[in-house]
């Protein structure tokens, strides 16, 4: 009888022993089956999860704009005094919903070219106007509707996805390599801007259930060239400039035909306080005004964004145009600011949380109950024995 009880002790303390090593094992284990399967979903090849999501995106991106309507342009032109903008908007247009076209697949250079087509519908709804209302502004030509902005050329992260940066920032959903840690920095490329810029974690969020990391666009992305030596190539003259000492506007003219076109962060948002000077109106807000991307940490997919930038014209005073003798001074004038933003749908995220974080949620659920269950049958069965041993010595 006796001996029937000590080895049935004997076998729980056994058994809880195994469900505990195989919880340990299965942790690493675990880890390299997720990690496998993640490099193989996350290839922009045909029967991904990755391709699948890529071709044509299944959320609503949204690109909405506030017009700096200019109150005394009369006033400026001949006296050259501050110009004061009103902020009218949100106008608010659906863009990238077309599916890409052209994809072509490069075996050898494990590369994917597409076209991305432009299209954009307005929405009524979330704008405080009409296409045909009238501001005062610069002259600026815009132009996104049914064209292609050329053809992109990408890594497939086929032969080294940890580090091959593979998509552009606005094509949701955008990817960086996979098992990103909250100390890295993302290097993402805008095409409308002709510039790469990077992010750094900001926060640990949890969108639609799934749990994100948030990284920000620092302002070092728009720091002066003395600050940030990457952006020297965004600083052509140097009088304006104040010798390349102004910070907070990036010139990209040469992206743009060469026209005196620079781009802010939305309300001039961590520039230098003489640029914002001449300007009555502005208000920046940090909330409201910077870019930022929501990453889900173990695939690199990005599940949400918002890119806020500012289109502002340099004007100059001119001898041989009649609205600018009057001038005395110079101005960054800004004409309009945009939020795009971008946030995976809901149908999309119950599959990704299905297919991607409910099973690696799952696989750590296991591996905790088979370590905590089976470290305390081991214990409590070997209290027991020990227990057992002691009486039927006395």
């Amino acid at each position: 009888m006796g001996c029937d009880r000590n080895c049935g002790l004997i076998a729980g303390a056994v058994i809880g022993a195994l469900m505990a090593v195989f919880g340990g094992i299965l942790m690493p284990v675990g880890d390299m089956l997720i990690e496998k399967t993640v490099k193989k979903e996350a290839v922009l090849e045909e029967g991904t999860i990755a391709f699948k999501s890529w071709v044509k995106t299944g959320h609503r991106s949204l690109q909405t704009g506030w017009i700096f309507d200019v109150q005394d342009p009369e006033e400026v032109a001949v006296n050259s005094s501050k110009i004061k903008v009103k902020q009218r908007g949100p106008y608010t247009y659906r863009v990238r919903y077309l599916a890409k076209e052209n994809i072509t697949q490069d075996s050898e250079t494990h590369t994917v070219s597409f076209l991305q087509p432009n299209g954009a519908i307005f929405e009524p709804s979330l704008s405080v106007g009409t296409e045909n209302d009238t501001f005062t502004v610069l002259n600026l030509a815009v132009a996104y509707h049914n064209t292609a902005d050329g053809v992109y050329k990408v890594f497939n992260g086929k032969d080294d996805i940890i580090s091959r940066q593979r998509h552009i920032f606005h094509l949701i959903p955008s990817s960086f390599p996979p098992f990103i840690e909250k100390t890295r920095v993302l290097q993402f490329f805008s095409s409308d801007i002709c510039r790469s810029f990077y992010a750094v974690f900001g926060a640990e969020i949890n969108l639609k259930g799934i749990p994100v990391y948030r990284f920000i666009l620092p302002s070092l992305a728009f720091a002066s060239p003395l600050q940030n030596p990457d952006n020297h190539c965004f600083c052509t003259e140097k009088i304006i400039s104040k010798t390349c000492t102004l910070y907070g506007v990036l010139d990209i003219g040469k992206c743009k035909g060469g026209k005196p076109v620079y781009i802010s962060l939305p309300h001039f948002l961590h520039a230098s306080p003489e640029i914002a000077e001449p300007v009555e109106g502005l208000s920046p807000n940090e909330e409201e005004h910077s870019t930022y991307l929501d990453v889900e940490p173990i695939t690199g997919f990005t599940l949400q964004f918002a890119k806020r930038l500012q289109i502002n014209i340099l004007v100059k005073p001119g001898k041989s145009i009649g609205a600018l003798k009057g001038l005395k001074q110079n101005y960054m004038v800004p004409v309009l600011w945009l939020n795009e933003t971008g946030t995976i749908g809901d149908e999309k995220a119950e599959m990704f949380r299905n297919q991607v974080t409910g099973k690696i949620e799952l696989l750590g659920l296991v591996e905790m109950i088979l370590i905590s269950v089976g470290a305390v049958m081991f214990t409590a069965f070997m209290i027991s024995y020990c227990a057992c041993r002691l009486k039927s010595v006395k």
